[in-house]
């Protein structure tokens, strides 16, 4: 068994057992594209159960175990059994209604990515598997050898976490936006040639739908900036952070004090 380093108290090093379930998150780096075999909405417990075929040579389920969680196109769900190279999920309703997994059909192709361990690189961006919304395509322009898609979110409101070189999670691959029109309400991305052959992204085309999840730092700033700016409300809904901040500035003025 792998071993980890631990630091005790006299400040030397040991050798420990790790953790018995070291797996933290997602990275929004694909592991395997995997194909739906059975999408069954009248699943054993009343759900609906997807299951998922794996190629004869994949390793993705060599250290799985009922209860891990596998991204499939960016949402985190539970496996409840599975095979060398097959693994069945269960899907809930309001999984269903928010992203595209309700659309998929047999043999339909998804993205697949265990939960990451917390011994292993950090290659993309901390991608939780709570999908936002989804985002239709516009368009998808090639770019010598790349190809670019312009998208618009479901959910317009999740546009003020889109910014521009900022990281984004699009049917669960770490992604970096490369344009953003707030007023129009679209943002592109460039996937380049080794990602086409390696994610799902690169087959959809103009119409199509796929999962979106915004990068968490972003909510938090958010959520951080509003806890300092207090609690504003015009009247007609919470005003903007911006705005908020202006009134702030204009009450009290910039050192705070009125």
């Amino acid at each position: 068994m792998q071993k980890w380093v631990r630091r005790i108290s006299t400040g030397h090093f040991r050798l420990s057992t790790p953790p018995p379930n070291p797996r933290i998150m997602f990275t929004g780096i694909v592991e395997e594209i995997g194909d739906v075999s059975n999408l069954d909405s009248n699943g054993p417990d009343g759900g609906t159960t997807l299951t998922i075929a794996l190629g004869p040579q994949s390793e993705l389920l060599k250290d799985c175990h009922d209860g891990d969680s596998i991204a499939i196109n960016g949402c985190c769900l539970t496996v409840t059994s599975f095979t060398p190279t097959a693994f069945k999920v269960g899907v809930a309703p309001e999984t269903l209604r928010v992203t595209n997994l309700g659309a998929l059909g047999q043999s339909s192709k998804v993205n697949l990515e265990r939960a990451v361990r917390a011994d292993t690189r950090m290659g993309g961006h901390f991608v939780q598997g709570h999908v936002d919304t989804t985002a239709d395509i516009l368009s998808v322009t090639p770019d010598g050898n790349a190809l670019t898609f312009r998208m618009q979110p479901k959910n317009r409101s999740m546009m003020v976490y889109i910014v521009y070189k900022g990281y984004i999670s699009v049917d669960g691959t770490s992604l970096t936006v490369t344009k953003v029109d707030d007023l129009q309400s679209w943002f592109e991305i460039m996937l380049i040639s080794y990602s086409q052959e390696r994610v799902i992204l690169a087959h959809k085309k103009q119409g199509d739908t796929v999962n979106i999840e915004v990068d968490m730092m972003a909510k938090y700033a958010e959520k951080s900036l509003a806890a300092i700016l207090g609690t504003i409300d015009s009247g007609a809904g919470p005003v903007p952070l911006l705005e908020k901040l202006v009134q702030s500035i204009a009450t009290q003025g910039l050192g705070g004090k009125s």
